[in-house]
């Protein structure tokens, strides 16, 4: 049984997000549940100082979790940040090993197994390594093998360990907001500079403040630039919606 954990960016945001992940888990036949209560994984408490509270709030959501899961349960996380806590902070603070995995690798799973049919695409994207996934985890692989299932993959100069923060960790995007959309517009030109169509990543926290910048950097270069002028880059899209975008057979 997959528990799927949504997270709070993802669950109040952008929850496009989670209808992409459990129509893809539908279409696998993989047996789901979603927790209808489910609280904060306590990153954003943990990373800005605010350990007590953030003990408080990490110790209710492992209460539900528990409640929830059985012998052999996976909890399936769509944010970087989600994973990083669930997997690694739970286990140093409180001595638990959840079964945590992320959606690049149920799907590149899923595709391997032949229980997710995806067909070649002509969009050429370029992949953001989350912060969390990346250096925190050590997950780089699977999200590009997932891509490279239905679109040609072009990396950035700067990726895998030596990728360049989105600019919206640890409240960075709260307390300096210009400091966290210079970061973002940084980052999209090492996307655009790929002459890539889309930027594809794996963290909520990132699709936001990249999506800001994008947006910001649209309306700077105006309706009436000329069309060399115009980024190359049409959207920022989480990995769910990419394989989705590229299911075989049935329409969605």
């Amino acid at each position: 049984m997959i528990i799927y954990f949504r997270g709070c960016v993802v669950r109040e945001k952008l929850k496009y997000i989670s209808d992409a992940t459990e129509t893809l888990l539908k279409r696998a036949s993989v047996d789901f549940t979603v927790i209808t209560n489910e609280t904060c994984c306590g990153s954003v408490l943990l990373r800005t100082g605010f350990r007590d509270d953030a003990h408080e709030v990490m110790n209710d959501t492992l209460k539900k979790l528990e409640e929830s899961i059985k012998e052999g349960d996976k909890i399936l996380v769509s944010c970087a940040g989600c994973y990083n806590t669930l997997k690694n902070d739970y286990n140093k603070l409180f001595g638990v090993d959840l079964d945590v995995i992320h959606t690049s690798e149920l799907i590149s799973q899923l595709i391997a197994d032949g229980k997710l049919l995806v067909k070649k695409t002509p969009n050429k994207v370029t992949y953001h390594d989350p912060c969390h996934l990346g250096r925190h985890s050590g997950l780089y692989e699977e999200p590009r093998k997932v891509i490279t299932e239905t679109c040609t993959l072009v990396e950035m100069d700067r990726n895998r360990e030596n990728s360049r923060c989105c600019g919206a960790g640890s409240g960075v995007k709260s307390a300096y907001p210009d400091t966290a959309l210079l970061v973002a517009l940084r980052r999209i030109k090492d996307a655009e500079d790929t002459n890539a169509e889309l930027i594809v990543t794996t963290c909520s926290f990132c699709i936001l403040n990249l999506q800001n910048a994008l947006k910001y950097r649209m309306n700077e270069l105006g309706d009436d630039t000329v069309d060399v002028n115009k980024s190359s880059i049409n959207k920022v899209l989480d990995i769910s919606e990419l394989i989705l975008m590229g299911l075989e057979d049935e329409e969605v």
